[in-house]
């Protein structure tokens, strides 16, 4: 192709983006207070520079330009013109390349150097990628899957399969990797039925952890909505990225995909200019007010902590957001989202409410009031707390779940009946006939904090490795080390955080609400320590497949707990009378017991040195079911009366033991010693 090829007329303002025509591609960019804006066409191969192009026409706050002559593979980028005045919000900058939001791929990850930033950012900077129509994905092979089926595997991309043995070194640590016929059989094998992904849409490392020689592994500081991100492609990261979600598909896993929202990679007011800042900052950015109440250009709002605030209640950013949604969805396939600091989208524009724009535009799209949404329901502003208060048709990851079992399991005292209350779904929270009982997503551990083999092996963070002298992370873990802080050969400290793992998980999938683990968990991953390794792209974080049998024990008891809860409806779904969210139920009693058999009272539940109980649930007559859950947090043995049951109770788990092979096979009719720090499971 030679420069006399392209030919720039008007085109049209819409869609936004590069989009392919019969003789060349419409270019389409939002940059309303702009004098102009710049095409900048490079080389699909080298990057050279190949020429730039005044878009000729503006419509409303919409720049565009049709140019003969481009096809797929084109490199592209822009450069604005007008006035860079910070107090006024304008930080147009002709010597800044800069991303076109609406680009679906990017020829390279985007890493920060800050030599090459200075002064004209090219080569810095990645390059969008002219790219045929993405065809829609077949939505009838996403498998189907109700909200009492979804068990969720949160996982990172590279970490995955960055050590498989079994995954070529050539895919590890890329989608492709992620979905190899040998991940999948461990994941089926687990019984996990959704895989929940970090960030995969094209982020930047910060300057300031990359100036330290580290990077931004887990990926939440995003530059693009749409575009997956290159790391993790071994050449074109839109078709791998299709074909992994698609592999999990045929599997019958979902794919949840982690996205960040509430903020991007410009950071501050020194941070870099890539995208956003460059078209339209003082539209896409929320800022701090000064003393007359009028928006203070020089001072971004910081409900992220991570430099600035996307202002969600902006025309285009809202149109911005709903498009890279309906993209992820309609054309990559993926089935849902989990809305990083989600409290943030719901801030119309400063104070939080359930009837912001972003929800509404979302209950009433045809395509995304289908996905899977799931709200980490706060962020760091003021009022940001927000646990509960989603819109009815959401999930919400429950801390106070997390923070009640990690403390009952740990032996503090006091906590029996919020203990009671977060295994059967946290109805103070997510109330009866308003909310799902799947609405909570109920969480021992997350990737932003103690693995569950840490949790039982360090009473403190051990965060040296991050190069913040151990300040960064979560002070308040509820962790115990039970007698050395880290690893250790004695077999009496090893053999309690063995059941200590075995109470915890198992609580988690016997719980009423969305499970969900943290990939690794099942294989004893440890950190080392470390609750915040955000920054470590190394085998801190790499998932460890090599399984001593210690570890081949515990994944043996994790398979079967989760087997246990996909084999029930009591166990996985709850409906009873009194719940008017649905016009049908499956118990018939639940009644709670004090160890001598009794029905509890209100005073038992106040007991602060009661730590054992048990539950039965009942089912109705077509279902079948009989449970028994005993539960025993202190650090002796206590006997049981059962309740009476037509044949005795078959014990089903008892997390004394190692594995479930070792388990007696044992009727049990009127007494049974749990014994201390321990669950056991009986079905009648």
């Amino acid at each position: 192709m030679t420069k006399s090829e392209l030919a720039v007329t008007g085109g049209r303002p819409g869609p936004l983006g590069a989009q392919l025509t019969q003789d060349g591609c419409n270019f389409a960019v939002h940059a309303p207070l702009a004098d102009g804006v710049r095409l900048c066409l490079y080389h699909p191969d080298t990057e050279e520079l190949l020429q730039v192009l005044d878009l000729p026409q503006k419509s409303g706050k919409v720049w565009h330009g049709h140019v003969a002559g481009v096809g797929p593979g084109m490199l592209y980028g822009y450069r604005t013109l007008g006035r860079f005045e910070a107090d006024k919000g304008l930080l147009f900058d002709a010597e800044k390349l800069l991303i076109d939001p609406y680009a679906v791929r990017l020829n390279r990850p985007i890493n920060w150097d800050r030599r090459q930033y200075q002064q004209d950012s090219a080569f810095m900077i990645p390059k969008a990628v002219v790219t045929e129509p993405v065809a829609d994905y077949d939505a009838s092979a996403k498998p189907l899957q109700g909200d009492d089926q979804r068990i969720i595997y949160e996982a990172h991309v590279k970490g995955l399969s960055q050590q498989h043995p079994e995954v070529p070194e050539t895919l590890r640590g890329t989608y492709l990797g992620a979905c190899h016929p040998a991940v999948l059989k461990h994941l089926t094998s687990l019984g996990v039925t959704a895989i929940q992904f970090l960030p995969i849409a094209a982020f930047m490392p910060e300057p300031y952890i990359t100036d330290k020689g580290l990077t931004n592994y887990w990926g939440y500081n995003t530059v693009n909505f749409f575009a997956p991100d290159a790391r993790y492609a071994q050449r074109d990261p839109l078709a791998e990225c299709r074909k992994m979600v698609q592999t999990f598909h045929d599997h019958g896993i979902e794919v949840i995909l982690d996205v960040v929202f509430n903020h991007t990679a410009e950071g501050g007011t020194e941070g870099p200019v890539l995208s956003l800042k460059g078209f339209d900052n003082r539209g896409c950015y929320l800022f701090e007010r000064d003393e007359m109440g009028d928006w203070d250009y020089r001072r971004y709002r910081n409900n992220s902590g991570c430099g600035n605030s996307v202002n969600m209640a902006t025309p285009f950013m809202l149109r911005l957001v709903m498009d890279a949604l309906r993209f992820w969805v309609q054309k990559i396939g993926v089935d849902g989202f989990r809305f990083d600091l989600a409290a943030s989208l719901g801030r119309d524009p400063e104070e939080f409410t359930p009837q912001a724009g972003f929800f509404r535009a979302l209950r009433q799209d045809p395509v995304l009031s289908e996905a899977v949404l799931i709200a980490e329901p706060w962020d760091i502003g003021v009022g940001g707390y927000r646990l509960g208060q989603f819109p009815s048709h959401w999930h919400e990851v429950n801390d106070k779940y997390r923070d009640t079992v990690r403390a009952f399991w740990r032996g503090d005292k006091g906590l029996t009946a919020e203990f009671a209350t977060r295994l059967l779904g946290s109805r103070d929270v997510f109330h009866k006939g308003h909310r799902s009982i799947h609405s909570s997503v109920n969480n021992i551990t997350y990737h932003d904090g103690f693995t569950l083999q840490d949790l039982v092996s360090y009473t403190e963070r051990h965060n040296q490795a991050n190069g913040e002298q151990n300040r960064d992370g979560h002070g308040h873990n509820l962790s115990a080390n039970y007698g050395h802080e880290g690893e250790t050969r004695d077999v009496e400290i090893l053999e309690l955080r063995e059941r200590q793992k075995r109470n915890l998980f198992a609580t988690l999938i016997f719980s009423q609400g969305t499970p969900h683990i943290l990939g690794g968990d099942e294989l004893s991953r440890t950190q080392k320590g470390n609750n915040n390794a955000y920054c470590q792209d190394n085998d801190i974080s790499w998932f460890d497949w090599q399984l001593n049998q210690r570890k081949q024990d515990f994944l043996s008891f994790c398979q079967r707990v989760i087997q246990l809860r996909r084999r029930s409806r009591l166990l996985s779904h709850l409906n009873l009378h009194d719940d008017p969210y649905s016009n049908q139920y499956n118990v018939a009693k639940i009644g709670w017991y004090r160890p001598d058999g009794a029905r509890k009272v209100v005073d038992d539940w106040h007991d602060v040195n009661n730590q054992a109980f048990a539950v039965a649930l009942r089912g109705e007559a077509s279902y079948n079911e009989h449970w028994l859950l005993l539960i025993n947090a202190s650090e002796h043995d206590v006997d049981f009366q059962l309740p009476d049951t037509d044949g005795g109770w078959n014990l089903m788990l008892d997390t004394r033991y190692a594995q479930p092979a070792h388990m007696p096979d044992q009727i049990t009719q009127e007494t049974f010693n749990l014994s201390y720090r321990s669950l056991c499971l009986f079905k009648g």
